[in-house]
């Protein structure tokens, strides 16, 4: 809803009714002016002055009611602000002042942000122990709160790893709670960054330890794959290895599939063999290549395995073949083992010798197909087409072809009489059994052919201008 001109009138006395107060004047009320959005506005631009009388005399009026105002929506913003500008001796009056709440500070939405600045401009030892101490004992209730949560990883961010050991102790006790956990999950790894090799070894057994449980949790896996990332073996290898016997368990699972298939990538050759050896001696392998998730660590493990793994690995899934062939994932493995389809001989020296198929790249030999420039294969292609929209007039066939009959023949030459043969035998096939009621049509003649009504608009636009670069034969 709009305001009025008239509301818009009275609005403007309470935005500027303190542009021209002095701040003396306003002594014994500047703690109710913390509370209210415009008083608030007025006393930060005053600190901002950095007038030492106008800081002291904010500082005498807040500081006793400073835990009241971290959690106020307007008085977290002028403690903010204070803190920013407040001499090391001030700051240390305000953390000790709300240090017996800092707890219940930093659950809230608007205390997060201001215990947040507090921590940010510590300048003490003093303040950094009195702070400790008020969060040591609760370090996991933080951790696991939407708010809170912030507070310890400000803290990880601020403080030296000596003095954030509190908050290693507390979560390498508390592993499984906290990497369990939506919030939790983030801190640990946000810990993990910030660790001392010490302290990282410290986290990293842990984890380690916990692995079975944290690797099949949505938010735990999270942690187990940070370990990984870590890209050292010292940490990954001991880690891989707590997986030993439940390999395919795991792979079966949502969560903990994503982390075996990691596993299988960056681990070392002798513990990769051990996980994959483990996939083989399954008598459950067919259940596992069906599966929706263990097929991709099946695919995993044929990318990644040495070469006489993989190859005791296809030996031992070809006789599954034939009974997962027609599902998703046995088409994808049985493109991993076998490979792509092959086409004949004579279709692919086809393709392969026309100047503009795609015959240098591996993948593209065993299906050539017409690129829309009027080469062999898309002739090939055209003829299919053709036979699809129930077109088989030989003159018609004979303009595909190039032949020197037809009145769309192209250049002569050896090149296209080889093909033009190779197309006219096509034609006689396509022309036996079930296409030989239409005969009569083809006696007709393709311009009277392709002016018919059924044939579409594309195909005569094509046979009319006698032109196949544009035409888009898939």
């Amino acid at each position: 809803m709009h305001r009025t001109a008239s509301n818009r009138r009275h609005a403007e006395p309470d935005v500027n009714r303190f542009a021209n107060v002095m701040l003396e004047s306003l002594a014994n009320e500047i703690y109710s002016l913390c509370k209210d959005q415009h008083g608030c506005r007025y006393l930060q631009k005053k600190l901002e002055e950095r007038n030492p009388t106008y800081l002291t005399m904010i500082f005498n009026e807040t500081y006793p009611h400073v835990v009241e105002l971290m959690i106020d929506p307007f008085g977290n913003y002028l403690c903010q602000k204070l803190l920013e500008h407040a001499t090391d001796d001030q700051r240390t009056i305000l953390v000790e002042t709300a240090a017996p709440q800092l707890v219940k500070i930093a659950l809230n939405q608007h205390g997060t942000r201001a215990l947040q600045k507090m921590i940010e401009y510590v300048s003490t030892p003093e303040q950094i122990r009195l702070i400790v101490n008020a969060l040591k004992t609760n370090v996991v209730e933080l951790i696991q709160d939407l708010n809170g949560n912030h507070v310890i990883q400000k803290c990880l961010n601020r403080l030296s790893t000596d003095d954030a050991q509190f908050i290693f102790d507390a979560v390498s006790e508390n592993c499984v709670a906290v990497g369990t956990h939506r919030h939790g999950c983030c801190v640990l790894q946000r810990c993990i960054d910030h660790a001392s090799d010490a302290q990282k070894q410290q986290l990293v057994n842990e984890i380690t330890t916990n692995a079975f449980t944290l690797v099949q949790d949505p938010f735990g896996n999270y942690v187990t794959q940070y370990v990984l990332d870590l890209c050292d073996a010292k940490y990954s290898d001991p880690l891989i290895r707590r997986f030993s016997g439940n390999v395919c368990t795991l792979s079966m699972q949502k969560f903990s599939s994503n982390v075996i298939e990691k596993c299988i990538r960056i681990a070392e050759p002798g513990t990769r063999k051990l996980l994959v050896d483990e996939l083989l001696s399954s008598v459950f392998l067919e259940k596992l290549l069906r599966d929706s998730f263990a097929n991709y660590v099946i695919q995993t493990a044929l990318d990644y395995a040495d070469t006489q793994t993989r190859q005791v690995l296809v030996d031992v899934i070809r006789p599954i073949l034939p009974s997962i062939r027609n599902t998703p994932y046995g088409r994808r493995i049985q493109s991993k083992i076998i490979g792509p389809p092959v086409v004949s001989p004579a279709s692919t020296a086809a393709t392969a010798s026309s100047p503009t198929s795609n015959g240098s790249g591996a993948q593209f030999q065993a299906y050539p197909r017409g690129n829309g420039n009027g080469n062999a294969g898309g002739h090939n292609m055209l003829v299919r087409r053709m036979q699809g929209l129930d077109i088989q007039d030989g003159a018609a066939v004979h303009a595909v072809n190039g032949s020197s009959s037809s009145a769309y023949a192209g250049p002569t030459g050896s090149q296209h009489s080889q093909q033009n043969s190779q197309h006219q035998t096509q034609q006689s096939q396509a022309q036996t059994g079930q296409h030989n009621r239409r005969q009569q049509t083809h006696q007709q003649g393709h311009s009277q052919y392709f002016s018919h009504p059924f044939v579409h608009q594309p195909v005569r636009n094509t046979f009319a201008n006698g032109d196949f670069s544009g035409y888009n034969y898939m």
